[in-house]
């Protein structure tokens, strides 16, 4: 009989082992594969101070706890990261409102310069918010700028939006202000320039199905914006805006464009009811999912207080308030804090509050003396800042 070599031995023994160990195995559960890290959102918040200036030039006065401060001071300490503000062409009529004491216009550029200086200097962002209009543009309305009135051949019209926004970006980027953010139109559900337009002004309603003049008008902004971006040091990202969520599958499916950076939507739970606040997680993470763009609301608010503080008649107040979100300081920061965390998980990338700091003052416009909207602001009516900041600190779920 041969004898078997000694390392054939210690084979045999090792592959023994091995099947030993692989039949103890069988059956038994593997490991569970460990939890994925949640995703950590990058998330912004903004307030749109358009009216500081104003305000501040016509006696409104600002506080922490009974103390004055600069209010571009007061929103960087609570948390605001960007500051959107109006830009009008030419909006004499903020200028007339003051008759013989009226010494300058707002919220044209030159306001909005020291607004962006005063902003940067806090440490905040800048979203420039393009209006094309001389005043108020939002659903309901687009006026033509008076000094466009009587153009007739869109490729004047688009050179016009083109040397507007590139000379206005340019000043501003020339002097170390190139804001982090352009808006291009304002609310644009229905298009831009044509209210009360003349009849061979180029039609940029899309409401009438003019997309093709309205995009092209917009094509020569996002253009602009993409040439002065060249020669800056600012990375700056171009949003597109309409009112109410309900309508950004719509506008943004028949826009057809690519060259924004941002979808930007107005959502007031108040009036904006189609999509309520439960929906709101699952509507915003399938505009992230349709269009691979990031997702940001542009304008949102929520009374504190149905009083006023002046004679000038509140556009919120009169409705309902939302079930578990009183009419309070604390109300208005949870309703905020409620819709921040539903756009977290959704991946947005921010919320932006329209006008917190509309106090009662002297301020003027053309419907009134003080404020429509103190009521909705983030101070108390001696001027000091109340709890409705506190949503800016508060902790969320999935938030860097």
């Amino acid at each position: 009989m041969n004898q078997i070599p000694k390392m054939n031995l210690l084979f045999a023994f090792l592959m023994l082992l091995t099947l030993w160990n692989c039949s103890e195995d069988e059956g038994s559960t593997p490991d569970p594969d460990p939890e994925p890290e949640p995703e950590v959102v990058d998330f912004q918040f903004g307030a749109d101070l358009s009216y500081v200036n104003q305000i501040l030039d016509q006696g409104g006065i600002f506080q922490v706890e009974g103390q004055e401060t600069n209010p571009y001071k007061i929103f960087a300490d609570k948390g605001n990261q960007i500051v959107r503000l109006r830009l009008w062409h030419t909006p004499t009529w903020t200028q007339e409102v003051y008759g013989e004491d009226g010494t300058q216009m707002y919220n044209d550029l030159a306001d909005v310069e020291r607004a962006i200086v005063a902003s940067k200097a806090a440490g905040m962002q800048v979203l420039l918010d393009f209006h094309y209009s001389d005043t108020w543009a939002d659903p309901e309305k687009q006026y033509v700028p008076e000094a466009w009135a009587d153009i007739t051949d869109i490729a004047v019209l688009e050179d016009s939006v083109y040397n507007y926004t590139h000379k206005t970006l340019t000043y501003l980027n020339d002097k170390g202000l190139m804001p982090e953010y352009v808006q291009l139109g304002n609310e644009t559900n229905c298009g831009m320039m044509y209210s009360d337009a003349k009849a061979a002004f180029p039609n940029c309603n899309v409401c009438n199905d003019s997309w093709t003049n309205f995009r092209a008008v917009i094509n020569k902004g996002i253009l602009a914006v993409n040439d002065v971006e060249a020669n800056s040091t600012v990375d700056t990202q171009v949003i597109l805006h309409v009112a109410d969520p309900k309508n950004v599958d719509w506008w943004f499916d028949n826009l057809g464009l690519s060259g924004y950076d941002i979808i930007g939507f107005s959502y007031y739970p108040l009036w904006h009811t189609t999509i309520g606040l439960s929906q709101l997680e699952e509507t915003v993470a399938g505009f992230k999912a349709k269009y691979r763009k990031d997702v940001m609301i542009l304008e949102t608010a929520y009374p504190w207080t149905t009083e006023g503080d002046d004679s000038y008649n509140n556009l919120f107040g009169g409705e309902e308030a939302l079930s578990g979100y009183p009419y309070t300081p604390t109300g208005q920061s949870d309703l905020l804090q409620s819709i921040t965390q539903s756009m977290i998980n959704a991946g947005g990338m921010g919320v932006i509050y329209w006008e917190p700091a509309w106090i009662s003052s002297d301020m003027k416009d053309l419907w009134g003396t003080g404020s429509a909207w103190e009521n909705n602001a983030f101070f108390d009516y001696d001027g000091n800042a109340n709890a409705g900041f506190d949503y800016m600190t508060a902790t969320y779920e999935g938030q860097e």
